[in-house]
C-alpha cells in the first residue's frame, strides 16, 4: 500500500480541518505562487507537504481512527516508511481484512518496540519546548534591556554636550555612571538566566538524543542507533580498507510465544535474549535492536569464517540455555535464525549489506530455522 492508495479514501471535513486543510488544499498547494518578479510559478516543495498531510488525513479516516498526537505519529510512520516493521504490521492487517484500532495499534507498538519510545519522546518533546519557550522570553527580555540602555546612554550623552557648566558635567557623568552600572546589572542577571536556560536546555537536548537512540525495552541501541553506528562503522572500513559484517538474528516464532504465553512473557523473552546477546559478542562488536524481535550485531574488522564462528556460538547458547519467565512453571525452550552478510573493505553500500542479511535470515527461516546463513558479495 502506498500514500496514494485508493484504499485511504478522502477524509470527513473535520480531520482536514483539524489539520488545517481544505478539501482543495491540493489544487491549492498546486496552484502557481507568485514569484519575486511578478510571475507566477508552481511551489512543489509546498504541494508536496500539504498533499503528505492529506494523505495522513486519508489514512486516519479510511482506518476510522481518531485524530491524535500517537496515530498522527503512526500515520506518519508508515506512509513514509519511517518503521517499516510497523508498516508490514499494518499492511498485512489491512490485507486481513481486520480493522486497524488504536488498541491494536498499541499493541504492535509494543510488539515492535516502539511504544514506549514515542511515549518516552513526547515527554521529552514537552521538556524541550517549554525550555525553548523559557530561553526565547528571557533572551527577548534581555535585548530590550539592552536596548533601553543604549537608548538612555545616548540621551545622556546627548544632554551632556549641550551643558556649558563644569560641575553640571561632572554630576551629569556621576549619574550616567550610575545609570551604567544599575543597567549593567540587570542586563547581568537576564544573561545569566539565559545561559541557566542555555545549559539546562542542553541537557535535555542531550537526554532527547539519547533516548532516541536507545530501545527503552532492552537497553540496546535501536534502528537510530543502529543507523547511525552502521554508517560510521562502514565509512571506516572503507577508510582502512577493513572488512565489515553484520549478523541479523531473529528469534524464531516469537509470535507463538506473545499469543501463548502473552506480552508480559514476550517481554521478557526480549530483554533476556538482549542481555545474552550483548555478553556473547566481543567488545568491539556492537549489538542493537533493529525493531520487533530483530536484533543485529555489528562486526567491524571481521573477516566471514570469524562472523559465523560468533554467530554460530550465539545460537547454540541460546538454544541450549532455556528462557525462565515470571509466571511460567517450565523454563521456556527459544531458538533463533541468523543471517550473516560481509563486505570487504566497505566495497558494498549499507544498504546492500543490510539487504545481503536480511536475505539470509530469509533463508535460514526456510530451511527450518534455528541455523546460521551466510551472504557475500
Amino acid at each position: 500500500m502506498t500514500a496514494h492508495d485508493p484504499q485511504l479514501h478522502r477524509p470527513k471535513a473535520g480531520i482536514l480541518s483539524w489539520l488545517g486543510l481544505s478539501r482543495d488544499a491540493e489544487a491549492e498547494a498546486a496552484a502557481p505562487q507568485p514569484s519575486d518578479s511578478g510571475e507566477e510559478v508552481p511551489d512543489p516543495v509546498r504541494a508536496a507537504r500539504l498533499r503528505h498531510v492529506a494523505d495522513i488525513g486519508r489514512f486516519l479516516s479510511a482506518q476510522e481512527l481518531e485524530v491524535s498526537p500517537f496515530t498522527l505519529a503512526i500515520a506518519h510512520d508508515f506512509l513514509t516508511g519511517e518503521d517499516p516493521q510497523m508498516a508490514r504490521a499494518i499492511e498485512a492487517r489491512i490485507k486481513s481484512g481486520e480493522p486497524i484500532t488504536v488498541e491494536w495499534l498499541e499493541n504492535a507498538g509494543r510488539d515492535q518496540g516502539t511504544g514506549g519510545e514515542r511515549r518516552a519522546l513526547n515527554v521529552l518533546m514537552t521538556r524541550l519546548e517549554t525550555n525553548l519557550d523559557e530561553f526565547s522570553r528571557s533572551s527577548s527580555a534581555a535585548k530590550n534591556a539592552a536596548t533601553d540602555y543604549s537608548s538612555a546612554l545616548e540621551t545622556q550623552v546627548t544632554d551632556l554636550s549641550n551643558i556649558d557648566n563644569a560641575g553640571e558635567v561632572i554630576s551629569e557623568l556621576a549619574n550616567l555612571a550610575s545609570a551604567m552600572l544599575n543597567r549593567t546589572r540587570e542586563l547581568e542577571k537576564e544573561m545569566s538566566r539565559s545561559e541557566l536556560q542555555a545549559k539546562s536546555l542542553r541537557r535535555n537536548l542531550d537526554q532527547a538524543k539519547r533516548s532516541a537512540e536507545e530501545d527503552h525495552l532492552t537497553g540496546l541501541p535501536n534502528r537510530r542507533g543502529f543507523d547511525a553506528m552502521m554508517a560510521k562503522e562502514h565509512a571506516a572500513a572503507q577508510a582502512a580498507r577493513e572488512h565489515l559484517c553484520v549478523a541479523f538474528c531473529d528469534i524464531d516464532h516469537f509470535k507463538r510465544i506473545n499469543d501463548t504465553f502473552g506480552h508480559n512473557v514476550g517481554d521478557e523473552v526480549l530483554r533476556e535474549f538482549a542481555l545474552r546477546l550483548a555478553t556473547n559478542v566481543r567488545g568491539v562488536d556492537l549489538a542493537c535492536r533493529y525493531g520487533g524481535e530483530e536484533f543485529v550485531v555489528i562486526m567491524p574488522d571481521t573477516a566471514m569464517k570469524d562472523a559465523l564462528r560468533i554467530a554460530e556460538r550465539l545460537r547454540l547458547h541460546v538454544a541450549g540455555t532455556p528462557f525462565r519467565a515470571q509466571g511460567l512453571t517450565e523454563p521456556l525452550s527459544v531458538t533463533i535464525s541468523v543471517g550473516v552478510a560481509c563486505t570487504e573493505g566497505g566495497e558494498d553500500s549499507t544498504d546492500a549489506l543490510l539487504k545481503m542479511a536480511d536475505e539470509a535470515v530469509y533463508d535460514a527461516k526456510a530451511h527450518g530455522r534455528t541455523q546460521v546463513v551466510c551472504r557475500a558479495a
